[in-house]
């Protein structure tokens, strides 16, 4: 039997290349048959490695989770963007690479965006998932994540419903 350990660190530039990579397949996998088809290739292309290291030096903070030295997910968080909502952090995304999900890496990238969010004194914690991705809205209410608001976004041409979850 082989074990598996992570870690959860702080982004650095020298990641890009690998973090577009993880985000590339993340989103095939979560996005594919939701969000039409070019809208979600023109998605994915616009961040490239480019991208990710003006990411990484931005306002948000990027985290990656490490499986062996590689990484394999990402979160990525800050302050929160719908005034409308008491909670003051956001995880603005989470993505773990399909063959880690369901092992209890995505509760640790959780647990650590989390972490870091009320260590910079935000009180409470918000994430928006598309309403159609039921392994999220799984995931996030298995966290204790409570439904809050909804919303609807158009993304090429299809309007996708969106759901917020909260932690007080």
């Amino acid at each position: 039997m082989r074990i598996l350990s992570s870690d959860v660190r702080a982004a650095e530039t020298a990641d890009a290349e690998k973090i577009a990579n993880v985000h590339w397949l993340t989103w095939q996998h979560a996005y594919a048959g939701i969000i039409p088809h070019r809208a979600l290739q023109d998605m994915i292309t616009r961040r490239n490695a480019a991208w990710w290291r003006k990411a990484i030096e931005g306002d948000a903070t990027l985290l990656v989770l490490e499986v062996h030295g590689e990484p394999v997910g990402y979160a990525t968080v800050g302050l929160n963007r719908s005034r409308s909502l008491p909670q003051e952090g956001e995880i603005y995304e989470i993505y773990l690479l399909p063959q880690f999900q369901g092992v209890g890496f995505g509760r640790t990238l959780f647990n650590e965006a989390r972490r870091l969010l009320a260590s910079l004194g935000c009180k409470g914690t918000i994430c928006w998932s598309i309403d159609a991705l039921e392994q999220a809205s799984l995931f996030f209410s298995a966290m204790g994540g409570k439904p809050m608001a909804f919303a609807e976004e158009s993304v090429g041409g299809r309007m996708l419903a969106k759901v917020s979850f909260v932690w007080d």
